[in-house]
């Protein structure tokens, strides 16, 4: 007779513990402009192809928050499996504010959103917001997409169990 180990309950189990199960990819944030500012971020999906939306989850605490706010527009580079560092640089609350955080990457500015497109992403989209919604301690930002360009990359850096893989 085989014999199971108990799951833990709800209780035992903390939702960010929870969600470490699922495996996301990697995005940084970009705002350009007046309110310049990036962050990584993995809650982040597609919404629509027509009209072409996609949504970020940004907590309120967040600088990303106020930026996005602001600026109405931002982008989206896909992080690619060798960009780990780079993820992890915008994951860093430490790293300087403004437009001299983007002095330690290369960066080209988006045509239509004015935000940093970060150099070696899988791809990049420039959004306009067009929809926000209160989603806890955090705000839902659906932008449509302006434009958006597909990378020479072809593996992803993903985040799974508190940390960051490659696929």
């Amino acid at each position: 007779m085989t014999v199971y180990e108990a799951a833990p309950t709800m209780e035992e189990t903390s939702l960010r513990d929870a969600m470490s199960r699922f495996a996301t990819g990697v995005t940084v944030l970009t705002v350009g402009g007046e309110h310049m500012h990036g962050m990584t971020a993995n809650a982040f999906s597609s919404v629509s192809l027509d009209p072409p939306l996609v949504l970020c989850c940004v907590a309120r605490t967040a600088v990303m928050h106020e930026a996005i706010s602001n600026a109405k527009r931002f982008a989206v580079s896909v992080m690619g499996a060798d960009q780990r560092d780079t993820a992890k640089y915008f994951a860093d609350k430490r790293r300087p504010h403004g437009s001299a955080q983007f002095d330690a990457v290369d960066w080209l500015e988006g045509a239509h959103s004015g935000a940093p497109l970060l150099s070696g992403a899988l791809a990049w989209l420039e959004c306009e917001l067009v929809h926000c919604y209160e989603g806890g301690d955090h705000t839902i930002f659906v932008g449509q997409v302006l434009g958006c360009r597909r990378g020479a990359g072809t593996r992803a850096l993903l985040f799974y169990g508190s940390a960051f893989h490659q696929v």
